[in-house]
């Protein structure tokens, strides 16, 4: 009786790895297949052609799930990382616009147009060139500023025009960033910032590995705060290593609590909580808890709140948080993907509100994640300059 109760326990278990299998097998062989048929097969290529296409997409999807595993597991090398995560950004454009042809020469062939095999391949071959070179220096400059003004009705008039600068994302990784690191730093300072908030996901790897890229951080000066809560990336790796070595860059990390800052006689609460992943860490003391962050504020003051995920807003407007800034989204980094975030998170950038009291700001980020491209979703660094009620 045992052994069948533990055999029907094994066959559970099994379940789900054969179906994550599935998914992930699935999802390569629509990544790589489609583009191989439209841009290799369809056409009608002449025999040669067809042959060394068909090698090329075979090679690269049997190496493409070495490269993941040899860059991002437990002891990741980030030569295999950067190879794999640029092949990555590539088929995942190439597929997106391999899509869009093959639907468009449908549609065509609809109405009697045909022969257009060779047309839509050169044409997705363009496009996605273009795109990935144009993708890769979007990725790799230093962001933008973005500039939003937010109104606070409780925030007091001696805090009016308080300049909060908002950085996110910036995955520290296996592309030595410090020069990027550094002009990002310097780009923060000029622009005056009372309140400096890094809103997680700080970084791919462990500190020992990122220490130079992250370095420039302590460069930043606010002279209301430099705070920071964690993303979900954090606890990937070395979570509280990193808290530690943010904390030593003069940075005060918000685990699940605020400060309260002044100027002009008026207070405003500076709040922040962990990821929403942090519960399932397995660090004893981590997961978001936002009434303990806001336990022991006054009542009646204005609180904005640092969380990475958008999706923590409904928690904060549960609460009657006024302002929430987050990251996370990427602002979907690689079109068409903010589609797929949006199924996840109820804002993929920008101001949004939410309840009567509480607003949301969802930055697109500074840095990228994987694949080393932005296409149609810009980093930036974000200026939220409040205004009083």
């Amino acid at each position: 009786m045992s052994q069948t109760v533990e055999r029907a326990r094994s066959r559970r278990r099994s379940r789900p790895r054969w179906r994550f299998l599935l998914v992930v097998l699935t999802a390569l062989t629509l990544l790589f297949g489609l583009p191989w048929w439209t841009l290799v097969v369809s056409p009608g290529w002449p025999a040669p052609v067809l042959v060394v296409g068909t090698g090329l997409f075979a090679c690269a999807a049997a190496a493409f799930p070495w490269l993941m595993y040899l860059g991002h597991g437990r002891n990741g090398r980030d030569g295999a990382a950067r190879t794999g995560d640029t092949l990555l950004g590539v088929m995942w454009v190439l597929f997106a616009w391999s899509l869009l042809g093959t639907v468009a020469r449908g549609v065509l062939g609809l109405f009697g147009v045909g022969g257009l095999g060779r047309i839509v391949a050169l044409a997705v071959l363009a496009v996605a060139t273009v795109l990935v070179a144009w993708g890769a220096f979007e990725a790799m400059r230093v962001p933008r500023t973005r500039t939003v003004e937010v109104r606070i009705p409780r925030l007091g008039p001696g805090l009016d025009g308080t300049r909060v600068v908002v950085l996110a994302d910036t995955h520290f990784g296996p592309i030595d960033r410090t020069r990027w690191s550094t002009g990002l730093a310097a780009a923060v300072n000029r622009l005056g910032p009372d309140i400096v908030a890094h809103a997680g996901d700080i970084a791919d790897g462990t500190v020992a590995r990122r220490r130079s890229q992250a370095a420039p951080l302590g460069a930043i000066d606010a002279p209301l705060g430099k705070v920071f809560v964690t993303g979900n990336h954090e606890y990937y790796g070395e979570a509280l290593t990193w808290i530690d070595h943010l904390t030593e860059l003069g940075w005060q990390h918000l685990h699940n609590r605020h400060v309260v800052v002044e100027r002009g006689g008026d207070r405003l609460v500076l709040a922040g909580v962990d990821d929403a992943t942090a519960l399932g860490s397995g660090l004893p003391g981590h997961g978001a808890d936002l009434p303990a962050a806001l336990a022991g504020a006054e009542d009646g003051l204005p609180v904005l709140l640092v969380a990475h995920q958008p999706r923590q807003v409904d928690a904060a407007r549960a609460a009657g948080v006024d302002l929430q800034v987050s990251g996370h989204t990427h602002g979907g980094q690689i079109w068409p993907f903010h589609y797929l975030v949006r199924v996840d998170q109820p804002s993929v950038q920008g101001l949004s509100r939410h309840g009567e009291r509480t607003q949301l700001y969802t930055s697109r980020g500074a840095g990228f994640w994987g694949p080393p491209l932005r296409v149609f979703a810009p980093s930036e660094i974000s200026l939220l300059i409040l205004r009083a009620g």
